[in-house]
């Protein structure tokens, strides 16, 4: 089973120097990496500091940088992080629960995404 990914960033992070960094690897999740940054003081501050956080967890190198910190995340370019949100929720198989259906008019078996949290 295959627990690290590289990856390619779209733009890059540009350091303090103006070098660009584009490569880099990002480990599978861990129940711990996600209850522990639920306990960080930056996300219990602001709930939206929880992707900065997790990422920071999972993402193991980065060309030519020392070490991956939150600070580090909030500096890419918002392009790179759409695309390493997205690359998290893939390779953690982060999707919603579903739930078979049989359309009543056609008799059809459909499979339709469950939302937990939608109000109606």
């Amino acid at each position: 089973m295959e627990t690290v990914y590289e990856f390619v960033l779209p733009k890059g992070y540009v350091d303090s120097v103006g070098e660009v960094h584009r490569r880099g690897k990002m480990r599978l999740a861990t129940a711990g990496d996600e209850i522990s940054a639920t306990r960080d003081p930056r996300v219990l501050s602001n709930p939206s500091y929880l992707t900065i956080v997790i990422l920071s967890k999972v993402i193991t190198e980065l060309e030519g940088m020392e070490m991956v910190s939150a600070t580090l995340i909030e500096r890419l370019f918002t392009a790179d992080l759409a695309f390493l949100q997205d690359m998290y929720q893939r390779i953690n198989d982060v999707e919603p629960p579903t739930m078979k259906v049989v359309c009543p008019e056609c008799g059809c078996t459909h499979e339709v995404p469950l939302n937990f949290t939608q109000e109606g």
